[in-house]
């Protein structure tokens, strides 16, 4: 399908196909009352309004279809870099044990925890997977995101950490979101596993060849954290992960300030993930070694911590992104809206930095920022299109929905 987009009130938008980091990442434009024509999927022109001789040509000539924007804002659709999509086991029974301040040891020594995950995700059926995840991947859609990045790491063996990738691969196939794939079997030892170095032999010498072997995965991301895997382990299987193609990534000094943030720069992350207690050192090493920063503030607000110092982060220089950080534990929320709204109250983002976090450097962080994440001609269609007239009211009005429709690779996927 062929479209315009027109009677847009205002485009707001970075340009450009790399991460932004400082000053410049709330350097975006505000393109008033102009009309979009898109073409195969990509966006081909960017027309003024007023000219409605051109409207009418192209729709009369070219069979283009025609979507009214009614004076709306329109951005490019939103990019979710950091989730934990494929899961099976919810854990809203744990929501109260923490008010009653059981902490998450307690939780663990339960039966509850992450390890509840795993046991449910290994029982499901890889269609029960998918069937999950295309509920939540509704959802994400319904609030603006078309691209969204998917961690595996419930499976912790073989066999299933392979078989939540390759509900990835389905879901990629049957619904519009897309869904860039990472491989995270290093996000905590199982309990069958007493030795760690075991089951770290298990991650690099058997499931990083079999994803590469199965073309599964794009990243591999490892809980670099105390208690979990240590610098010196997550290096280990960063730097595996980097023989087979795998791009690093690292959940990085979330818990505790242990140099995580100095090992994603050391590896040459991509991006580095939570930094809530990354240190002065390890904040400047991103910057130097250009790692995205992509920061977590749902996690922070629903698990009551501190949250990531983000306006030391631009001062910095260092290009930050915004996710969701989806899971059933720490952040059951598919939501980029409330984590937009969270930014401006928690991080004192603006909202030209906040739209920037939310597109063209979450693009840039899962590698996808010279197709997506801005509207360009050249780019795919993704589009969203909002029930506000103008930028500052979506970051303004919290806890309700404010999309009206959205638009992949030039395809009408939701409507209000």
């Amino acid at each position: 399908m062929n479209l315009i987009i027109r009677n847009i009130g205002v485009i707001a938008t970075p340009h450009g196909e790399k991460a932004k980091g400082g000053e410049k990442q709330g350097e975006i434009s505000f393109l008033k009352n102009v009309f979009l024509v898109i073409k195969e999927g990509k966006i081909a022109y960017i027309g003024e309004e007023s000219k409605k001789t051109d409207i009418e040509y192209l729709k009369n000539n070219f069979c283009y279809e025609e979507i009214d924007a009614e004076g709306k804002l329109v951005t490019p659709g939103l990019v979710d870099p950091h989730t934990h999509l494929i899961f099976a086991g919810w854990r809203q029974k744990e929501l109260s044990l923490k008010i009653k301040g059981y902490k998450y040891l307690d939780i663990l020594k339960m039966g509850g925890g992450i390890l509840h995950t795993v046991e449910k995700t290994r029982k499901a059926t890889l269609e029960e997977l998918v069937q999950g995840a295309k509920k939540s991947l509704y959802t994400m859609l319904s609030y603006g995101t078309t691209t969204c990045e998917a961690k595996s790491g419930y499976g912790l063996n073989t066999e299933d950490e392979l078989k939540t990738l390759r509900a990835v691969k389905i879901l990629n196939e049957s619904q519009p979101v897309e869904i860039v794939p990472t491989f995270m079997g290093a996000h905590a030892v199982p309990k069958e596993y007493k030795d760690k170095r075991e089951y770290i032999r298990i991650v690099k010498e058997e499931m990083i060849p079999k994803v590469r072997e199965e073309n599964l995965a794009e990243f591999c991301d490892v809980f670099c954290e105390e208690g979990v895997f240590d610098l010196k382990e997550s290096e280990e299987i960063l730097e595996q992960g980097k023989k087979y193609g795998l791009i690093p990534k690292i959940h990085a000094d979330e818990i505790t300030s242990m140099g995580g943030a100095k090992l994603a720069a050391k590896v040459g992350a991509i991006s580095a993930e939570h930094l809530i207690h990354a240190d002065d050192e390890g904040i400047e090493e991103l910057a130097k070694k250009g790692v995205i920063a992509v920061l977590l503030p749902g996690t922070s607000f629903y698990l009551n911590e501190d949250f990531a110092r983000a306006n030391f982060i631009k001062q910095k220089n260092v290009p930050i992104a915004l996710a969701t950080d989806f899971n059933p534990g720490s952040s059951p929320n598919e939501s980029l809206q409330i984590v937009m709204n969270l930014a401006c109250l928690k991080y004192k983002l603006t909202p030209e930095e906040v739209l920037t976090a939310v597109t063209l450097n979450a693009a840039a962080a899962i590698n996808r920022a010279s197709t997506i994440g801005s509207v360009e001609i050249g780019k795919n269609a993704d589009i969203v299109i909002w029930e506000a007239e103008d930028l500052d009211f979506i970051c303004y009005h919290y806890g309700t929905n404010l999309v009206k429709r959205v638009i992949k690779k030039g395809k009408l996927v939701f409507e209000k």
